[in-house]
């Protein structure tokens, strides 16, 4: 019985978050290596399906980086990253857009079987993510910058009760395909689509002032916190560009950006659904 209760519990304190996230678009990118951990990844979905019966509307934008990397050495091509971005070439494109589509339809087919319905959409298509060439210190080849979102493929899913699964690709003026960094696009569509909240799942607790000490995690953050963070170099490597996709998130209408890890059990569903959630809010 008191087992029961607990359970009950729980639902009580969630239900004033059901009330004010009902009807509301939730983005969130999941991407890297655990995307590829089949018990993660399900857990993962598990959640999103979670949100979508209960009235919020998740946006799934994923990125594939592992599976691509791994592609690429299987083919014998030699991977290159400047600033954490991948150098593309026309070949490395067709590597990048071939593993992504499985990943893609990987996912809607996994959210499928959960009992919600899912669309896949590829951001090069129907003018949903418009871009052009990134400029850099060195050429990174075809590695697009988001210049523009068209929402309405997005909405017509959400239209129909669909979960959207995204995946990072755009077109340019020039008519050519260009890889985007999946970060960079789920802070875009966010703000595009004006959402409540935006979620960067990871494998790491969040923001930390020390990556060896665990108590110096850190559960809630200011733009201008996270921008002297940054400077002084207390968020590093493969922080800075979700830190920097939250901040471009927020000073463009979305309302509170989080970044949690994936591994925690329904760490999704405890960030939106309970009063103190399990990784770090950046707020404006």
């Amino acid at each position: 019985m008191e087992a029961a209760i607990k359970k009950a519990d729980v639902l009580i304190e969630a239900l004033p978050y059901i009330k004010k996230f009902h009807k509301k678009i939730i983005v969130i990118k999941y991407g890297g290596s655990i995307l590829g951990d089949d018990k993660i990844r399900k857990g993962v979905l598990e959640d999103i399906v979670f949100l979508n019966f209960m009235g919020l509307r998740p946006v799934l934008v994923h990125g594939g980086g592992p599976n691509i990397s791994d592609r690429m050495r299987t083919s014998g091509k030699k991977t290159e990253f400047v600033d954490g971005m991948r150098v593309t070439d026309a070949d490395t494109l067709a590597m990048v857009e071939e593993e992504l589509q499985k990943l893609n339809s990987l996912i809607v087919n996994e959210i499928s079987e959960m009992g919600a319905s899912a669309m896949g959409l590829n951001g090069k298509n129907d003018h949903l993510i418009q871009t052009e060439k990134k400029k850099a210190k060195i050429d990174l080849g075809l590695v697009g910058h988001i210049i523009g979102i068209n929402t309405e493929p997005v909405m017509a899913a959400i239209r129909q009760d669909q979960i959207p699964v995204l995946l990072p690709m755009g077109k340019g003026a020039d008519k050519k395909t260009y890889n985007v960094n999946a970060d960079e696009a789920a802070a875009s569509i966010a703000a595009a689509l004006k959402a409540e909240k935006m979620v960067l799942l990871t494998n790491v607790k969040g923001i930390m002032r020390n990556a060896e000490d665990p108590n110096s995690f850190i559960s809630a953050l200011t733009i201008s916190d996270a921008q002297a963070l940054t400077q002084d170099k207390v968020i590093q490597q493969g922080m800075i560009p979700k830190v920097a996709a939250c901040v471009e998130a927020l000073k463009n209408g979305v309302k509170k950006t989080h970044v949690i890890d994936a591994r925690i059990s329904h760490g999704l569903l405890l960030e939106i659904f309970t009063d103190k959630g399990v990784g770090t809010e950046i707020t404006k």
